[in-house]
């Protein structure tokens, strides 16, 4: 089946291809991805909480701690840990996006499917598979492990002047978005650093810029405004969690590059430090960014 959120927005953006979308896409996981999974770090999860607000964090691990075990199934040693806001979600099976990335060599790789936690690990059921092309990724090398226990920095409804700074210089985030009855899903945005605006302590906007055309973030988007926002401090080693709702406006004013923009509203957030490596290379900024 289509789904009808990217059909909409397809339509509105003028695609014409039919049958283009997620709908195209197979669960099993190619040798290739297998392999490439194999090899990561770090894995940025998105998922709902009981009150259907949308988060995305990051799951990180020695290379091979997230093992496909069968062409269906995933498994992660690793679990999101108080005081992440994806601690103690996957009690019980519910749908989640997955988004392997690895900036050195500009490789991505998304899953969505299902997933419980069984122990200390993550077992993840694969319901489409895909792989993403390497535009607006930035290259960075962590130069630390990922970095021991998780600590929260704080909560609350209004950014302080730190976060919308660090939202303001950033040059890369996630999103996660989600429909009930058709999945959840996790994306990477990239730019030059200030391609993110903070417009006020709760709210933000952002470009989207020119893609696969497929829409799967813009098409949850159209059905269901709940989205999760994942920023990381690349050199403290901390994240920043943002749930609330998206909206897209198809007018990209004189945004470089802009196709549209989504704007954000703020519901809360969530400042956790040790999520990642404290310690990246310089980035290496892609050459497709527009500039800011």
């Amino acid at each position: 089946m289509r789904h009808p959120g990217e059909v909409a927005v397809q339509r509105r953006a003028g695609v014409r291809a039919e049958d283009h979308g997620s709908s195209r896409t197979r669960p099993e996981i190619p040798e290739v991805a297998a392999a490439f999974l194999r090899e990561q770090h770090m894995l940025v999860a998105g998922a709902a909480d009981d009150r259907g607000r949308l988060w995305a964090s990051v799951l990180a691990g020695p290379a091979g701690f997230a093992s496909p075990e069968d062409d269906r199934t995933i498994v992660v040693r690793a679990v999101p840990g108080a005081p992440d806001p994806l601690h103690g979600l996957f009690e019980r099976e519910r749908d989640v996006g997955l988004l392997a990335i690895e900036p050195r060599t500009r490789r991505r790789m998304r899953v969505n499917g299902t997933a419980v936690q069984a122990g200390e690990t993550l077992v993840v059921w694969t319901e489409q598979v895909y792989s993403n092309c390497p535009k607006y990724i930035q290259t960075r090398e962590p130069t630390a492990e990922p970095g021991g226990a998780s600590a929260g920095l704080g909560t609350g409804t209004a950014l302080t002047a730190r976060h919308q700074a660090w939202i303001g210089a950033a040059d890369t985030f996630f999103i996660a978005t989600g429909v009930e009855g058709l999945g959840a899903d996790v994306s990477h945005r990239g730019g030059n650093p200030g391609f993110v605006k903070v417009t006020g302590p709760g709210s933000l906007v952002f470009p989207d810029y020119a893609g696969n055309s497929m829409y799967t973030t813009l098409g949850n988007l159209e059905l269901n405004p709940a989205a999760g926002l994942l920023f990381v401090d690349w050199d403290r080693g901390e994240t920043l969690h943002l749930t609330g709702r998206a909206r897209v406006d198809w007018d990209p004013a004189d945004v470089p590059g802009a196709q549209r923009l989504v704007r954000f509203e703020l519901d809360e957030y969530a400042h956790v430090a040790g999520t990642v490596a404290a310690g990246w290379t310089a980035p290496g900024h892609h050459r497709f960014n527009p500039p800011v």
